[in-house]
């Protein structure tokens, strides 16, 4: 039997996350991509698809733009459209390459299309707390074209208790890393930043 063909970009991440935890794929996404998704999530947002992102949990959960400014609207498989099924194709590819090489149980995806206006930030956070949350993996991809450093909009990634790099988001680039090891934080940008934010979930407990 003919073994899996290997994408050398799923490999580097794999490699990545075996490693220091966090990888950066510059051209995941090629050009065609990028413009697709970018003009669907402006699509989306006029028609009132978009919603304002909420920080805490249960009944603290609330609207605080201060501390994350962003809107956002969920993909629902059932419902994507061509570019999003395409988009969900290839994170499904890297989710079985990632169990393969990692063995690290991840059973589903859950995604959303994101829009931070210009001078939006999120606030330093963690996206699963350790020991207890079903996030495994966090990714962005970016869908911002000709973007130039003085855009801002950069992701901060705290990768230790010294150190921290800043990832641009540059239209097609994809970011993961650990969900329980990193805190991050998203830089107020000068113009509008797109990007589709995912996660591979684990089963939650009985």
């Amino acid at each position: 039997m003919a073994s899996e063909r290997v994408d050398p970009l799923e490999d580097r991440l794999a490699s990545d996350l075996a490693g220091p935890g966090w990888s950066v794929l510059p051209g995941y996404l090629d050009g065609d991509r990028v413009r697709a998704l970018a003009e669907e999530a402006r699509s989306l947002r006029a028609s009132g698809a978009f919603r304002p992102a909420r920080v805490g949990r249960g009944a603290e959960r609330a609207h605080r733009p201060a501390l994350r400014g962003d809107e956002l609207c969920w993909i629902d498989p059932g419902c994507a459209s061509s570019a999003q099924r395409d988009l969900l194709a290839r994170l499904e590819s890297l989710r079985r390459a990632l169990n393969r090489a990692l063995c690290l149980g991840l059973f589903e995806l859950e995604a959303q299309l994101g829009v931070y206006p210009p001078g939006a930030c999120y606030q330093r956070h963690r996206d699963a707390f350790r020991g207890g949350g079903h996030r495994v993996v966090s990714m962005v991809a970016y869908l911002n074209e000709r973007w130039r450093p003085e855009d801002g909009g950069a992701l901060r990634l705290h990768v230790d208790a010294e150190r921290a790099v800043e990832v641009p988001p540059l239209g097609g680039t994809l970011v993961a890393f650990l969900s329980e090891r990193f805190e991050h934080e998203v830089l107020p940008a000068a113009r509008e930043r797109l990007s589709v934010a995912g996660w591979f979930l684990r089963r939650r407990g009985p």
